[in-house]
């Protein structure tokens, strides 16, 4: 009989502290109300388009087929421009296309306004353009021949000077300098179809300045900047997107639609060749930041 009595003791102990602690949460539950805040789609979206070298004798431009979009809306957090199944984010609301399609044409874009919650909201505008530069054949054949890759191997591979300097003034990287950083093994290919290819590589990763990889690539996906503000070993996937040449002022340039870009990301999708022959390359590209960042390319495999 005692030792019923001990664990009826033990049974009625256990019970008390359980029926306590349900009611502590209980309680815990009906206290705390979460709010998330009003989630509220984008309003009063708004799209304009500026196409290049518009006057009284070019009301399509002056030929080179660069428009510049910018847009706004109510309540929005950030942006996306869509064109031809392309997708191009922007923050700001602005955005640049270069078309390439000889003659004059009809183009849409559509900006698609981003709020609270994943939200959004949209709207378009149709855009006449006139364009009249044809790349010359062995500029198309030497891109379109083999797979290109930052030219390691040479000094100023890789550089940084003013956004209008013919080369890199202020720093050109040595031989292999970046040997660490997930850019080397990038490939870029240019299909004569106008779709760009952008491998890489078997590390999965690709470099450049932190503040544009966080607003256009998705965030720091678990990775640290380091002291010059870069994602060394940024994990990204193999894409595909579109390209064309362009020479606005006469200047032969590679442009590339929605997130496409060579090299160290910085932002920019539009490459001016400084120099070029068939299996060689300069270019230039002008950083979120205003800087020039200079690259030398190579087929040579």
């Amino acid at each position: 009989m005692k030792k019923f009595n001990t664990l009826l003791k033990i049974f009625i102990t256990s019970l008390t502290i359980f029926v306590s602690v349900s009611c502590e949460i209980d309680s815990f539950a009906e206290d705390d109300e979460y709010s998330f805040g009003d989630i509220t789609a984008p309003t009063n979206v708004q799209i304009s388009a500026s196409i290049v070298g518009v006057d009284t004798d070019n009301p399509n431009g002056d030929g080179s087929g660069e428009v510049n979009f910018s847009g706004s809306a109510d309540n929005a957090i950030t942006y996306k421009f869509v064109y031809d199944g392309q997708e191009t984010l922007s923050p700001d609301g602005n955005v640049k296309y270069t078309f390439s399609k000889l003659g004059l044409n009809k183009y849409t874009v559509t900006i698609v306004a981003i709020g609270k919650g994943g939200t959004t909201s949209s709207t378009a505008v149709t855009v006449e353009v006139l364009v009249t530069y044809s790349p010359p054949a062995a500029l198309v054949s030497a891109l379109t021949t083999g797979t290109w890759r930052v030219k390691a191997e040479e000094w100023r591979h890789m550089g940084v000077g003013p956004s209008d300097a013919p080369e890199p003034w202020w720093w050109g990287a040595n031989p292999y300098d970046k040997a660490s950083t997930g850019m080397y093994d990038d490939r870029y290919t240019f299909h004569s179809d106008g779709k760009f290819g952008f491998d890489v590589g078997p590390d999965g990763q690709i470099f450049g300045k932190a503040d544009p990889m966080d607003a256009d690539l998705g965030g720091d996906r678990g990775q640290t900047r380091n002291g010059d503000n870069e994602y060394t070993n940024y994990p990204y996937e193999s894409f595909e997107t579109s390209w064309s040449i362009s020479a606005p002022g006469g200047v032969e340039t590679i442009n590339f639609s929605g997130l496409g870009f060579m090299g160290f990301y910085v932002g920019s999708h539009d490459y001016v060749i400084l120099s070029r022959s068939s299996n060689r390359m300069v270019l230039r590209t002008v950083g979120s930041g205003g800087l020039g960042w200079f690259w030398i390319i190579t087929n040579d495999n």
